[in-house]
């Protein structure tokens, strides 16, 4: 089957499971204001902005010969629980004969799991399937080590844009991953490719330290949050998200025994000021803020996409966050306006805030 899926953050990685599985894999062009455009215009004018993006990636998928598209979904008051049906009944109204598998929390519905699985192997077996799976996730864990360090690189890199061209290559030394030895060798590659990276030294004490938080779609999607971790780290800012894609299948897909996730400390943290689960990230935002508070950043970054209810929830509670712990929040809605002129400036304001900070602090 010529099999697809949404575009989010390192999709080498969804590529490669399917790839491995022995699909012919359609992957969808880097989100572009064609892509907005598309999902927009045949969304619901109140839906949120990643469902918006997202249909528009499906449309461009489909019209480049796509007749499967695998997906996740969601639980819980979030609308992202919809996506799944909202999505395929958008499509079927344009027209479109496209199967749309969907993997909801497979705790809540295993059957469904199995059934989906059933269709995505292709025929494989299952000890096939599960080293496939295993494959992939030491990939996702490997990428993710290599994008932090890059994320620390970019604000002192001598050559601008070079950090930027790194990340490109490794991308595309794990797109022929094959197995887990190739995964060691990829990530040893990467490792040398960022040593030739030339920086400029600077003292801890100097070092702006600044967290991403939000809903994990704008989060992880550059190409949809105006490059937000790339202008940070032009004006000189390590960056660290709250959302990776090893970290998401660690508390996700991985069972608890397994593995203590990352996720369940931060929710913890925001514990205090989210006592229920109200859906979306919302409590992953609250709980990150507090982490990058107890850590020492200097400061946050929170991407909520325009007419996300549960960020609309942390936001308001964000201020009685920034009392308590004394660290800078600012909140950049995303939504269909891609201009940069406006967010480049008011980072650049926020960025003098905590300069200022640092430097009372200092003194």
């Amino acid at each position: 089957m010529k099999i697809s899926f949404p575009y989010m953050g390192t999709t080498v990685i969804y590529k490669t499971l399917l790839e491995l599985l022995g699909h012919e894999v359609i992957q969808p062009p880097i989100p572009s204001q064609r892509t907005i455009d598309l999902g927009a215009k045949n969304s619901p004018e109140f839906a949120c902005y990643p469902l918006k993006v997202i249909l528009g990636s499906y449309i461009e998928a489909i019209e480049m010969g796509a007749t499967t598209i695998v997906t996740s979904g969601g639980h819980g008051p979030c609308r992202a629980g919809f996506y799944g049906e909202t999505h395929g009944r958008i499509l079927k109204s344009m027209g479109y004969d496209v199967d749309l598998i969907v993997f909801d929390a497979y705790k809540r519905d295993i059957m469904g799991t199995i059934k989906n699985i059933g269709k995505i192997k292709n025929g494989k077996s299952l000890i096939f399937l599960l080293n496939a799976i295993k494959t992939v996730y030491f990939m996702s864990k490997a990428m993710d080590r290599l994008e932090k360090k890059i994320q620390k690189i970019r604000p002192y890199e001598v050559t601008k844009g070079e950090s930027n061209k790194a990340w490109e290559e490794i991308q595309y030394i794990f797109s022929g991953i094959k197995n887990k030895d190739d995964v060691k060798k990829a990530e040893a590659e990467g490792q040398t490719i960022m040593e030739r990276i030339k920086t400029v030294s600077i003292s801890d004490s100097n070092r702006i330290k600044v967290g991403i938080v939000g809903e994990i779609y704008v989060v992880m999607e550059k190409s949809i949050n105006l490059k937000i971790e790339e202008i940070l780290g032009s004006m000189g800012a390590e960056v660290e998200r709250s959302q990776y894609i090893s970290e998401w299948i660690d508390y996700n897909l991985l069972p608890s025994w397994l593995t203590k996730p990352h996720e369940l400390e931060i929710l913890n943290r925001g514990a205090k000021y989210i006592k229920e689960n109200i859906g979306g990230h919302a409590k992953q935002t609250v709980g990150h803020i507090v982490d990058y508070a107890e850590r020492g950043f200097d400061g946050v970054v929170h991407l909520m996409p325009f007419a996300c209810l549960p960020e609309l929830v942390s936001q308001s509670i964000i201020p009685a966050i920034t009392k308590d712990y004394n660290i800078p929040v600012i909140t950049l809605a995303i939504d269909e306006q891609t201009g940069m002129a406006n967010v480049q400036t008011r980072i650049e304001a926020f960025l003098d805030l905590i300069k200022s900070k640092r430097m009372v602090r200092i003194a």
